[in-house]
């Protein structure tokens, strides 16, 4: 299995086809407490991750010439972490959206900073980005945290359409960003 990317305590790789990392999506995504601020915490069935989550994970895109989203395992003992998602918003690559999703058992770890970190350097240093943007609710507090700590500022908070609302949708969404000319400047 090819490494995309290593940090201090994780590795991030491509995903594969394979079922062991289906099965790993499906557990990830129907952890009630994991996808709270994703769709309330209902769960996703196996046909939905099967048919839908496991073709975007796989997607190869062009602007970048990489994959959007990484499976994080940790170094040592390669024990599923979650994924990173470091997805090219236009087809020139040079706008990303930073992503995470994280199995409980990783949270209150850093694994989501750690992670996060090294795919902005990756992208700011390697792969041409510009800008790197990440959205979550508004009252996704640790999410914004995360955000903050790897050097995203706020960018602006706004109202999306929820077809199926969630607990604190009612508060709205807000944005960060990151452009290169500030990362370079704080290295």
């Amino acid at each position: 299995m090819r490494t995309f990317l290593e940090t201090g305590r994780l590795v991030l790789r491509p995903f594969t086809d394979t079922g062991a990392d289906a099965a790993h999506v499906y557990a990830l995504h129907n952890d009630p407490e994991v996808m709270r601020f994703i769709n309330g915490g209902r769960p996703t069935s196996r046909a939905a991750v099967r048919e839908r989550t496991m073709p975007a994970l796989l997607r190869d895109h062009p602007g970048l010439g990489t994959r959007g989203y990484w499976a994080a395992e940790e170094k040592h003992g390669g024990a599923f972490v979650g994924w990173f998602e470091f997805r090219p918003l236009d087809d020139l690559g040079a706008t990303v959206e930073l992503g995470y999703r994280l199995t409980r058992s990783s949270w209150g770890r850093g694994y989501a900073t750690e992670g996060s970190r090294a795919l902005i350097g990756k992208g700011f240093g390697d792969l041409g980005v510009d800008r790197v943007t990440a959205n979550t609710m508004a009252v996704n507090s640790r999410s914004r945290r995360v955000m903050e700590k790897c050097g995203l500022s706020f960018l602006r908070h706004f109202t999306g359409e929820w077809p199926d609302p969630v607990e604190g949708s009612e508060h709205g969404e807000v944005e960060y960003e990151l452009l290169r000319a500030d990362w370079e400047k704080s290295r």
